[in-house]
């Protein structure tokens, strides 16, 4: 627990006071937020607002994940895991591949920043690496960092993505990952369209997953097989990652909420969504996080329908598309969607809580349905 609550508190000081040094930066370079004329007009008095404010989530993160381990290596009571370190990954490289198109924006004044096909590659190949190396790396009792079977709580054993093994097996396993990854990373993507909207769900999610994660560890069946327990590899690990998730991102909210001193950019949607697709794959619960991460869906799905519906019938079912705007454009204040959807993102985690915390009470023989 002590090393879950140093990361959470040093991502969150190194993020909160991070972010106003980039404020300063880009405020004084002239560098700042361009802002479509098509969407809703309040938001024009946003133009110019400082953006990359992911850049001070990341560092959040890398430096509360790095001082724990540090920390647990010199107390013994943990450190670095391959785990952690792969779900870091992934965030960094979803991170560098948005800090690309958000320098581009900037700084070549393409306003379009990457073009779809340099975002998509970038994606499969960070997806791809992480699908290979999350089945390598076995611990003492033959546990990897991920699994090929497809997971709610914990993995479902009738179900093999790789079904048949072999390459092509792996093949469609990869497949699976890519779509994971790129989902998670485009839907927090679409929800960063309001202040404070997407690192306050976010939250809400990583302090979940730090709850999970810890409930994992405390029941390891790596500790003592009993009902209920878990088979993870290097939960405690994930918790402490969760928290410098948390934490960080508390830390940018601070400055990102109404009225935005600064947005996160894609370096910080694109790190977060992969932040969010690591910790499901690795705690085994890929189908639980949609439950959790059900804003974040919502606000997807509404994408989806939307384009479907006008290519299919030329109608538009939302007034605008991530539905938060929609809900703008029909007179809500930008503070009440924010707040609104802010609830519906914590009854969300609270009930992938209730339902995770549910089947372990089940399993364990402390309660019947």
């Amino acid at each position: 627990m002590t090393q879950i609550i140093i990361a959470g508190v040093v991502s969150f000081l190194v993020a909160i006071f991070t972010t106003p040094v980039l404020i300063r930066y880009f405020s004084l370079a002239g560098k700042g937020q361009e802002i479509r004329e098509e969407g809703p007009k309040s938001h024009l008095r946003k133009r110019g607002t400082p953006t990359m404010g992911g850049i001070a989530i990341l560092v959040g993160i890398v430096v509360g994940y790095v001082v724990t381990g540090i920390y647990g290596q010199v107390t013994g009571t943990g450190g670095f895991t391959v785990s952690g370190l792969l779900v870091l990954g992934l965030t960094l490289g979803m991170g560098l591949l948005g800090f690309a198109d958000d320098f581009i924006k900037l700084f070549r004044e393409r306003n379009l920043g990457l073009n779809k096909t340099a975002k998509l590659v970038g994606q499969l190949v960070l997806a791809l690496a992480f699908g290979l190396l999350i089945l390598q790396f076995p611990d003492e009792e033959g546990l990897t960092p991920g699994s090929t079977h497809l997971s709610f709580i914990r993995d479902i054993e009738t179900i093999d993505l790789a079904i048949g093994g072999g390459i092509i097996g792996i093949i469609i396993f990869l497949i699976f990952m890519y779509i994971l990854v790129s989902a998670w990373s485009n839907a927090v993507n679409l929800t960063d369209g309001l202040d404070g909207l997407a690192a306050g769900a976010t939250a809400m999610v990583m302090g979940t997953y730090t709850v999970i994660a810890f409930w994992q560890f405390r029941n390891s069946c790596s500790v003592e097989v009993e009902p209920g327990c878990y088979s993870v590899r290097d939960p405690l690990d994930l918790a402490v990652l969760s928290a410098a998730g948390l934490g960080a991102v508390l830390g940018f909210l601070w400055w990102n909420a109404a009225p935005a001193k600064i947005f996160m950019g894609d370096t910080g949607s694109l790190a977060l969504g992969g932040l969010v697709a690591g910790i499901s794959v690795t705690t085994h619960t890929e189908l639980l996080m949609i439950i959790i991460g059900a804003l974040f869906v919502m606000e997807a799905a509404s994408v989806v329908i939307q384009v479907a519906s006008f290519k299919s019938t030329g109608k538009r079912v939302f007034r605008m598309a991530p539905f938060h705007h929609h809900f703008e454009n029909g007179g809500w204040a930008e503070t009440t969607v924010v707040v609104r959807f802010w609830l519906i993102a914590a009854m969300a985690a609270l009930l992938g809580s209730a339902i995770f915390y549910g089947e372990w009470l089940s399993l364990a023989g402390l309660f019947t349905p």
